[in-house]
Parts: C-alpha cells; structure tokens; sequence
C-alpha cells in the first residue's frame, strides 16, 4: 500500500515522523490516550516496533492508537498495558476514580505545582515508612545518604565518572546492570529475550535493594530505565543521593556508538529520532534526582571535578 494512502487513512509514516497535523475530527479522548501510549513507551525505552511485538498487536494498530485515529478496542489496550508493564487504568489515565479516597485526594492535588507534589509524596514516604526525601530536611541536621547513585541515559558517563568518584572517595563502585546479571546468572539482553521485561526489572529491584542493604557507602551507576519502574525509582531517590547525568542526544549517540552497543536503538532505522523520544519521555523522572550535571558541557575531567566537587560539598566530605 502506498505511503499516501497510509497518511490518507491516518497512518503515520513507518520513519516514526511527525502525523498530519490536521488534527480536525480526532476525539480528544483518543488523542490524550495515543500521547499516553507514547510517553510510557518512551519511558520504557521500547521502540513502536518492540512494543507492538511485545503486546502480540500489529505495528499498524499501535500507530494508530498512538496518533488518536484508531478507535482500540478494550483487549488491545489491555494488551498494550501489560506490554508497558502498567495497569488498564494507567494507561487509560482514570487509576484516582477508584475509591472516595482516592478521588479526595486527587481532588487536594489537582492543580499543585510539582514542589508542591515534591514535599507531599516525601511527607507520604515518610508516613508509610518507605522512605522519604534523602536530603536534608528543613531546620534538620540529617545527613544526606552516602549512597551516591548516579542516573541517566546510557552514554552520560555514570560508568566511567562513577568509577573515578568511588575511587576519590574511597567507596566501593556498583554497576547495578553487573548485579542484576549476577542475581539472573545471563546477561541482560538474554534476561529480556528469555524472561521478558517484567522479569528484568524484579531483578533490577533486588539488585538496588540487596546494594542499599550492604553498602552504607558506595557509588552506584544505575540502568538507564531504573526510571520506568516507579517503586524501584522511589526507593533510590530515598536511600541514597542522586544525581542525573546529563548529557545532548548527539553525545548521549556518539559515547554508545563508541562502546559498541546501541540498544534498544539498533533495531530503528531512525536510531537519534528513537534515542530523542526516550530521554523526552524519561527526562521528567530523571529531574527528580537532587543535583543535575551537564557532562556534555566540558570533556572528561572537569567534568569529573565539578562532580566530585558537588558530592563532596553534598556529602560534607573535605575538597
């Protein structure tokens, strides 16, 4: 079928481009669910292609629910949801109607700006006993966790600036990634074709528990969807101090390209354009650790200084 009578019936173009921009006639319900399906498919790091292998859909009815033309039906949503690993409700973005609760409290926080939302879901975590903020409290003289996790997409650095910062401390330095193909006895990409996502991402969450159990002190360099699993993500912000390392697409490309490993990007023919999706989808979770560094700012070195200055100066260390 020609490309033209795809985009006439509202298919968007196999290269992942932009969909008619005549949006006239879309229902917006559909529309808000296609942007949703979007997000937590970038969040997780899957290409449209994967996701649809995965949820057992066409490639073609994903697109379509993606762009808010195609009219889903409730099984393939629910199919799509288990592929993204989060539930029907999710996905469909009606999970705070579920009981009188829940509606008040949506109700409380609807409208909140995210310090707002910052200090409610600390306070939360700290009622529950699931841990709250690692920083400091105001008017506290708590000390920060000297756990530092390091976060980010693959290429920003954590790995090869995680183990120069353990070293200038003296902390042991986890590769996270290492511990969950210790506890799998496979390598990573052998966890997810063999077991799936679902199952990697219980490893991940019993390699970040058994590391917050037996280090006091350490640097950890984390995967970079540690961010796709909420509960995982809450309990790295809690226990240790963390940092995002940032760095542009193009390097974020180049830094992997030059490791030899282009995952989940090798199987895109529009690899930057897949790469640039992940780090918009994942970029809000990944602005919740406590400090931010730009590695793309400068070369190597001083960006090791102006890291090991901030932890340093975080952690009550001597510089």
């Amino acid at each position: 079928m020609s490309s033209t009578i795809l985009h006439e019936r509202g298919f968007p173009p196999e290269d992942g481009g932009a969909a008619a921009t005549e949006d006239e006639g879309k229902n917006p319900l559909l529309v808000a669910l296609g942007e949703r399906a979007r997000a937590l498919r970038s969040r997780r790091g899957m290409t449209r292609k994967a996701l649809a292998a995965a949820a057992d859909v066409s490639e073609r009815h994903l697109a379509n629910l993606e762009y808010g033309v195609g009219n889903a039906s409730i099984l393939v949503l629910s199919d799509v949801a288990r592929a993204l690993q989060c539930s029907l409700a999710e996905l469909i973005g009606d999970v705070s109607t579920s009981s009188p609760e829940w509606l008040m409290l949506r109700e409380m926080l609807e409208g909140r700006d995210e310090a707002t939302l910052h200090r409610v879901r600390v306070a939360v975590g700290e009622l529950l006993g699931t841990g709250g903020a690692n920083a400091r409290s105001a008017g506290a003289a708590r000390k920060r966790s000297e756990r530092v996790a390091l976060v980010g997409l693959r290429g920003a650095g954590k790995s090869t600036l995680g183990a120069m910062l353990a070293e200038d401390l003296g902390f042991p330095f986890v590769e996270l990634s290492r511990e969950i193909e210790k506890f799998a006895g496979c390598s990573i990409s052998e966890i997810q074709a063999l077991y799936g996502q679902n199952a990697y991402r219980r490893y991940e969450r019993r390699a970040l528990e058994e590391a917050i159990q037996i280090y006091p002190e350490a640097v950890i360099a984390t995967p970079g969807g540690i961010v796709s699993d909420p509960a995982t993500f809450n309990q790295l912000l809690a226990h240790c101090t963390t940092v995002w390392l940032r760095a542009t697409p193009e390097d974020h490309m180049k830094r992997v390209v030059a490791q030899g490993d282009t995952r989940p990007m090798a199987a895109s023919r529009e690899a930057m354009e897949d790469l640039k999706s992940i780090l918009a989808g994942r970029a809000a979770f990944y602005s919740k650790a406590e400090f931010q560094l730009d590695t793309s700012a400068q070369a190597l070195q001083p960006s090791f200084e102006a890291l090991r200055a901030m932890v340093r100066e975080a952690l009550d260390l001597p510089r």
